[in-house]
């Protein structure tokens, strides 16, 4: 197996574990404190179910400062437990369209389960790589980035896809971890590619 593999096969892994016990320890921050932490409000996540947040991993509250209209078709890519996909499925309403995408069968299971009690009708699910989006191209209005780009080093086929399938004109609202200063070579094993 390749490094890049084995590099997406940890990072999965540990992405499922926080949907399948989001209250044991994790390498990374999540859960409602650490949502409302980095901006969610309080009162927004009271009306969202608790599966959408317990299980949060992302980076900033995207979905939340996101400026996603009435009617638009909305991609969130890397969707995680579904706490961005409500919010944006709210914005969005009845006319618009949200496509929830993550290459965690385990995530996606519990963004489904989410959206579900939150009677989200206009969400849809696919499993699939960041890196290689079953899409057509120009389809997208608006696409949410919550913190994929940092753990997945084929992050220029990402945002070539992200290209491909946003309309002229949309727009990609992303959030990412970033060092200030490159990391030593030593430090880049699976094992702590999470801190």
């Amino acid at each position: 197996m390749s490094r890049q593999n084995q590099l997406k096969e940890g990072v999965k892994k540990a992405y499922s574990l926080v949907a399948e016990m989001p209250s044991a320890k994790h390498p990374f921050p999540s859960g409602r404190n650490f949502a409302e932490s980095i901006g969610y409000p309080a009162a927004l996540l009271d009306s969202i179910p608790a599966s959408a947040y317990e299980s949060f991993t992302g980076a900033s509250n995207v979905s939340v400062f996101a400026d996603i209209t009435a009617g638009s078709v909305v991609l969130d890519l890397g969707c995680g437990a579904g706490l961005d996909a409500i919010i944006a499925s709210r914005k969005t309403g009845k006319a618009g369209r949200v496509i929830c995408l993550d290459f965690s069968e385990t995530m996606l299971a519990k963004a489904r389960m989410s959206a579900s009690a939150a009677g989200c009708s206009n969400i849809e699910f696919l499993l699939a790589d960041a890196e290689s989006l079953p899409l057509p191209d120009s389809l997208i209005d608006i696409a949410i980035v919550n913190g994929i780009l940092n753990l997945n080093p084929e992050r220029s086929k990402i945002f070539s896809e992200l290209s491909r399938v946003v309309k002229s004109g949309g727009s990609v609202y992303a959030a990412e971890l970033v060092y200030n200063k490159p990391r030593p070579k030593s430090a880049c094993s699976i094992e702590d590619w999470f801190t």
